[in-house]
């Protein structure tokens, strides 16, 4: 039942009765002395009474505007990511304002990053077609120029028929087969030009006022929305330039061993990190671990950690479980109310020999054309656990032309298995390496990762940082 149907059956049917005549209550503003009129007052001459149906298709529309605005920003609001707020935003615009296609781009007035263009039903080489018309004759360029009289949105009707037009706009414009256009800044109070939407239609057209008033609703919301997603991904952007330098540079070069690494940090910045340090007489220290949590709190604990862990090493590198030791207690001092996991292994690549330790972390795996085996260490509890770490020491020696594979357990969240699951997921993919590819220790981890990870390294979101370091002994 609509709202005129229900005030229509709950109107008082027949004439007053003498307890609501003309007695009216004190209220505040009227004085109940006034003697009020018992006749009905005449209607206006010439005046037509408004129908009942085209109040009601009124209010029909209005509701139905409504509750299309409300769907449509409460899916934008879902949106986690910028690129992916940039298609909604735009298919959510065209179904606003009756248009088929569209280009929107992204060009924060301050100049910095994030800066892009995305299209509704144009392929990259027409978006091309678009961007050669000189920016001062298109709606969207004078927007993103701030050039006078683009304060509001910009509707041109007939591009085609439009001779004040650039010839270049309307040659364009018809070799796309649009005919007409609708331009809306994007800009908040607080960041300023955020870029532009423009939705073309394929006749001459415009949209009705309604249409523009719901648009101008739901963009206003959304230039808000996409403000704090472009803070938040230069904020993930920094995270990631941090992340970057606190881990190594370059791998070392060392006769008898050849290392590659393969990473990836979720846009949060998370805590997985690596080493690879040189140790005197030709010897390596080779490390991988995991911090709790993400974003800066995690950055900065890992970057403490894989600087205390090298000081250790070059002080006591072949004595792993002195150096994770000495680790556990610098955690504890600086860190109570951080828990980490931990692999550190001392290599001597001229004797193919590798002595480990671990605290909380995944035992390492080898592989070659003999064999495929996870290294049995002994279980321990990751650092900051327990009032005092210590594990016995593991020793084993890889065969000529084996990999040995340290990694995070990152890696084995991401495929959504059991730890179990996962870790035979881990050691059928090692074992199914071909040959011509086991003599570079990078093409054995992009293997790894393709058969584990389906998706690769840059699928699934915002997931578990991933580590892979290899090390292959001549």
């Amino acid at each position: 039942m609509g709202v005129c149907d229900a005030t229509h059956r709950n109107a008082p049917l027949g004439k007053p009765t003498a307890m609501s005549a003309p007695h009216l209550p004190k209220v505040a503003g009227i004085d109940p002395t006034v003697p009020v009129s018992t006749h009905t007052a005449a209607p206006l001459k010439g005046v037509p009474p408004a129908p009942a149906a085209f109040l009601q298709d009124r209010l029909a529309s209005w509701v139905s505007d409504l509750t299309t605005l409300h769907e449509l920003t409460e899916r934008l609001a879902g949106t986690r990511t910028l690129d992916s707020a940039l298609d909604e935003l735009l298919g959510a615009g065209a179904v606003l304002v009756g248009a088929r296609r569209g280009l929107l781009v992204l060009e924060p007035a301050d100049g910095a990053v994030p800066s892009r263009t995305v299209g509704l039903g144009l392929a990259h080489a027409e978006l091309g077609h678009i961007e050669t018309v000189p920016r001062g004759a298109t709606a969207y360029g004078r927007f993103l120029e701030g050039l006078p009289d683009t304060d509001g949105p910009l509707a041109t009707p007939d591009i085609l028929g439009d001779t004040s037009l650039d010839p270049r706009c309307r040659e364009v414009a018809a070799l796309l087969g649009y005919a007409a256009s609708y331009t809306v800044p994007l800009s908040t109070e607080a960041t300023g030009r955020l870029g532009a939407a423009v939705w073309l239609y394929d006749e001459p057209a415009e949209p009705l006022e309604r249409q523009c008033h719901v648009a101008g609703l739901y963009t206003r919301y959304a230039a808000a929305h996409l403000a704090r997603l472009v803070e938040l991904e230069r904020a993930r952007a920094d995270a990631a330039v941090i992340a970057e330098e606190l881990l190594p540079s370059r791998l070392p070069r060392l006769p008898g061993v050849r290392l590659a690494v393969r990473r990836r940090n979720t846009p949060r910045g998370g805590g997985d990190w690596y080493d690879a340090l040189p140790l005197p007489d030709n010897s390596l220290g080779l490390a991988v671990g995991s911090v709790g949590g993400s974003g800066p709190a995690a950055l900065a604990s890992m970057g403490r950690l894989r600087a205390g862990l090298r000081a250790y090493a070059v002080m006591e590198g072949e004595d792993p479980v002195a150096v994770l030791a000495d680790l556990e207690l610098l955690l504890r001092m600086t860190e109570p109310a951080t828990a980490a996991t931990a692999l550190y292994a001392y290599c001597e690549p001229d004797r193919r020999t590798v002595l480990l330790a671990g605290a909380g972390h995944t035992p390492p795996l080898v592989t070659g054309d003999r064999r495929t085996a996870f290294v049995e260490t002994s279980l321990s509890a990751p650092l900051g656990m327990l009032s005092c770490w210590e594990a016995p020491s593991v020793e084993f020696s890889p065969g000529p032309g084996e990999t040995v594979l340290l990694y995070t357990d990152g890696l084995l969240r991401r495929t959504g298995d059991s730890m179990d699951r996962a870790l035979e997921r881990l050691h059928a993919a090692a074992a199914g390496v071909p040959k011509v590819l086991r003599q570079d220790p990078g093409a054995v981890a992009d293997h790894v990762l393709r058969t584990v990870l389906p998706d690769g390294l840059d699928g699934g979101g915002d997931g578990e940082d991933v580590v892979v370091l290899a090390a292959r002994f001549d």
